[in-house]
């Protein structure tokens, strides 16, 4: 399967990971603990010639690890009806190819998962936040006003900046991101079809061609590959239903648009803010179409259009 990839010219923009981990150990068995371990072994008889001496291991035969379609619960993925291109079958294989891109908080590397000896194949993100000693969520106090936690102990924590407090914050961004993937793209918003969380890693769509190539930020177009009219209709719409849903993304720019084949794809939504609950609201909505709006204003787009849909977008979440 990496042959096929490696043999891409796309492919060249993921760089590959370490070697292959083909027969590790599943770690769906990391939490069985035996209760008893004789310190003792009774003794064994010789071994008999009729057995072969290969290792045994219950990895897969090829591909990193089996599917962790089945350690989901159904609230752990994806809205239905799901594309067809989800595969779900348990004897389906994920094979790590390469990483996508590095964040501040999480990581994102190329996934295939497929079932052996069929033509049942996907290419997915799998976007995989680093654990608190390692992320840097340097813009938690905006973000989380208006979120609460069920506990109130937590949320104390988390407002007092706490050593639990920031635990709590940082496990957190996962299933944020994920819950904000399944609530906009079932509204119809351009965002990464999400199949899948377990613990830290969110599965989704991968959003490039079928080589393993990554499509381009919007920050990365040049003038003539950019339709700037239809990108900014594309961009309207995608901001309309998250200001009519009461959200706006908090964090948008030209960094975090995607472009593939003409279609506009908003990604990097864990910092998703209430505009309703939260004090800030509006100003993060007026923020996240001015900062994408200069990059289109740069390119020839009235300056009055970007006014034009800061108003109605904060006239969408019935902000004004």
């Amino acid at each position: 399967m990496r042959e096929r990839f490696a043999d891409s010219d796309s492919f060249s923009r993921i760089r590959p990971k370490g070697g292959a981990r083909r027969g590790r150990r599943s770690d769906r068995f990391d939490d069985y603990e035996p209760e008893y371990f004789p310190s003792e072994q009774a003794e064994l008889p010789e071994e008999s010639d009729d057995f072969a001496t290969a290792p045994v291991t219950d990895g897969p035969a090829e591909g990193d690890r089996w599917s962790t379609w089945d350690r989901s619960t159904p609230t752990e993925k994806g809205p239905e009806p799901r594309p067809d291109w989800v595969v779900t079958e348990l004897a389906a294989v994920d094979t790590e190819l390469g990483i996508v891109k590095t964040g501040k908080e999480a990581d994102v590397f190329l996934l295939e998962r497929a079932v052996p000896g069929t033509e049942r194949r996907t290419l997915m993100a799998a976007k995989r936040y680093r654990d608190a000693q390692h992320r840097m969520f340097h813009r938690d106090s905006g973000y989380l006003e208006g979120r609460q936690h069920k506990e109130s102990r937590v949320s104390r924590a988390m407002a007092k900046r706490t050593a639990f407090g920031k635990e709590a914050i940082a496990g957190q961004w996962a299933a944020a991101e994920f819950g904000a993937l399944c609530r906009l793209w079932s509204a119809g918003v351009a965002v990464p079809y999400p199949v899948q969380i377990t613990g830290t890693e969110i599965l989704m769509e991968f959003v490039g061609d079928t080589g393993g190539a990554a499509a381009p930020r919007l920050a990365q177009l040049r003038a003539e590959e950019a339709d700037i009219e239809d990108l900014w209709e594309q961009l309207g719409r995608s901001l309309s239903l998250f200001a009519v849903g009461g959200y706006a993304h908090g964090d948008l720019s030209a960094y975090n648009i995607l472009v593939h084949r003409g279609r506009l794809v908003i990604i990097d939504v864990p910092q998703i803010v209430d505009v309703i609950a939260n004090p800030r609201g509006l100003s993060f909505l007026e923020r996240d179409v001015r900062n994408v709006g200069a990059w289109f204003a740069s390119r020839g787009l009235p300056e009055k259009r970007v006014e034009e849909l800061v108003e109605s977008l904060a006239a969408d979440a019935r902000l004004r």
